[in-house]
């Protein structure tokens, strides 16, 4: 599609239909920037556990009611996609939904697809929910008509959202198919307890604090546990910051991550006056991971510089900031004495989160799972989330203010971000998907090359004389259907950056207010239900569920009827023309 859209702006170019300052003006449009910057909250959000969260509020409230997981798992997509875009809210929790149909002992077939069409929804909640939306409020305000409300969307938002959910309920067990599917994503919410189960067997563990009091203090790392305690074996001391302490004394507030008998770790926190925070009693996996710290498993490559080397569970590694919490040679635990490492021997890793995606991206270790990925599905509302909801909170207010210009206020939330440590700037990066800011910008000439030539005018006078006087509804009609059908072909983005010109015309031509047809027109543009490849969220569930490309018609053609609905009879009293 990118090379699509940059063909088309090179040839209006060559052809003398656009300025070169023209062709290129897309890449510096607001609105591309403002879309940029919304990738890159996005990332914030999800990197914070936000969508951990949402997916265990769901597990939570949903229970075995067939209803109730069809409703929240559709609210909880809507809602995110109103954060961080539906191609953003269906990558984050599809994995989550096709956990939860196996759980729940339902095909996942039968919740993807309202989970993606929720998402479509969930786009109109708020101004910044979908580039779309974006696009037609920059030209309703271009119209002179004004721009739209930050929550002033969620008026055919919520008829949408709630009518789709209405259809699923009603015909998702006769149009939704049964189908198996063709690829299934990896669930690591419970990996941490499965690691924890594989590499310490029986023993507990458990985090200590140590006391003002303690008889620890002063004494070094090593030298902790007497022989009082056999059954207890320290194998992480760090400082209060959480760095791992090599042989500097131990002081108050530091952490220690200790193995052995549970009652053994009781009477030794008893009897040296240490604090416990974590153990076994909560979640087998709490004494492994938290916001702060998580797990990393590695295991030693063919032809590894490490091979030979000694290693032992609370060793600190050569980066000084991760720890050995257990090797193990072909399932085997090792023991905590010394052993040398050979090739395919793995290693349980402990520290920081940011330190296990530091230090475990080495060539000598092959990393089974990311770090990162560990984190985002385990670890809901992360030590980060409080800096990242509060950005979103500030970025929303400046957004429904107007306090600043959207662009601005987005950008602001990106860099909020970034110098917050809650995204790198590798992440941010990683965030963007170019194919959307390419088409976007890339297309944005031919939407003015269609005003200024004269096309938009054309077409907005055959399409007034083929309807006639039949007043707007019929006008909005006729633009729901040509919206409509180009919207199962090619993306929604597109099919509005060329009706976008068109719908002003007609306005202008017939009378109406440009904000009127435009709303309906975004309402158009998000019916984009009956094929795959019409939206990046369409496509990204049909794998997961095995559907088949003619799936879609059948259960998006009774959704796309509330769509019109909405674009025609809800729009008409809310935005009169």
């Amino acid at each position: 599609m990118g090379v699509v859209a940059l063909g088309v702006m090179l040839a209006l170019w060559a052809t003398g239909v656009v300025t070169l300052p023209e062709a290129l003006s897309g890449f510096a449009s607001p609105t591309v920037v403002l879309i940029a910057a919304l990738f890159v909250v996005a990332e914030g959000l999800d990197a914070a556990g936000l969508t951990t969260w949402v997916g265990q509020a769901v597990v939570r409230y949903a229970g075995a009611s067939r209803v109730r997981l069809v409703l929240l798992t559709m609210a909880a997509v809507a809602v995110l996609s109103a954060l961080i875009t539906p191609n953003g809210a269906v990558a984050a929790l599809y994995p989550l939904v096709v956990v939860l149909a196996v759980r729940f002992a339902k095909s996942p077939s039968r919740l993807l697809m309202p989970a993606a069409f929720a998402a479509h929804a969930g786009a109109l909640l708020v101004l910044t929910g979908s580039p779309v939306t974006l696009l037609v409020s920059a030209a309703s305000d271009g119209a002179g008509a004004g721009r739209f409300g930050f929550f002033e969307v969620a008026l055919v938002g919520l008829p949408l959202l709630l009518g789709t959910m209405l259809v699923t309920l009603l015909l998702g067990n006769r149009l939704l198919p049964e189908r198996k599917p063709r690829a299934f994503s990896r669930d690591l919410s419970a990996l941490p307890a499965t690691l924890r189960r594989q590499y310490i067997a029986e023993d507990e563990l458990a985090r200590l604090t140590v006391g003002t009091d303690s008889p620890l203090v002063g004494s070094l790392p090593g030298k902790l546990v007497g022989p009082d305690y056999p059954d207890v074996h320290v194998i992480s001391v760090r400082d209060r910051s959480g760095a791992p302490l090599g042989d500097e004394p131990v002081a108050e507030g530091a952490r220690l991550l200790v193995r052995g008998d549970r009652e053994e770790i009781r009477r030794f926190a008893l009897d040296n006056w240490l604090v416990l925070t974590g153990d076994a009693d909560a979640a087998p996996e709490s004494s492994l991971i938290d916001k702060e710290f998580g797990v990393a498993e590695v295991i030693v490559s063919p032809r590894s510089d490490y091979i030979g080397d000694d290693v032992f569970p609370g060793m600190v590694t050569d980066s000084g900031q991760l720890v050995v919490l257990a090797v193990q040679r072909y399932g085997t635990d090792l023991g905590v004495s010394p052993a040398t490492l050979k090739a395919g021997d793995s290693l349980l890793l402990h520290g920081r989160w940011d330190a296990l995606d530091e230090h475990t991206n080495d060539p000598n270790v092959v990393l089974v799972d990311s770090p990162d990925a560990i984190r985002r599905q385990a670890v809901p509302l992360g030590r980060k989330a409080t800096p990242a909801v509060l950005v979103l909170l500030v970025m929303v207010v400046l957004l429904a203010t107007g306090i600043v210009p959207a662009a601005i206020a987005t950008l602001l939330a990106a860099i909020a971000m970034v110098v917050l440590r809650v995204v790198s700037v590798e992440q941010a990066h990683r965030s963007m998907s170019w194919t959307v800011l390419i088409l976007i910008a890339a297309m944005i000439p031919l939407s003015t090359a269609i005003t200024e030539s004269g096309t938009a005018e054309a077409l907005a006078k055959g399409l007034l004389g083929a309807i006639g006087g039949g007043g707007p509804a019929l006008v909005m009609t006729g633009l729901f259907l040509v919206t409509a059908v180009l919207g199962q072909l090619i993306s929604n983005t597109a099919t509005a950056l060329v009706l976008i010109p068109i719908a002003v015309s007609v306005a202008a031509e017939g009378g109406y207010s440009a904000m009127t047809l435009l709303m309906s027109l975004n309402v158009a543009a998000h019916a984009a239900l009956l094929t795959p490849i019409a939206t990046p969220a369409n496509l990204m569930v049909m794998g997961p569920a095995g559907y088949r490309f003619g799936d879609y018609w059948r259960f998006g053609l009774p959704v796309m009827v509330v769509y019109y609905l909405v674009a025609v009879f809800i729009v008409l009293p809310f935005w009169p023309p």
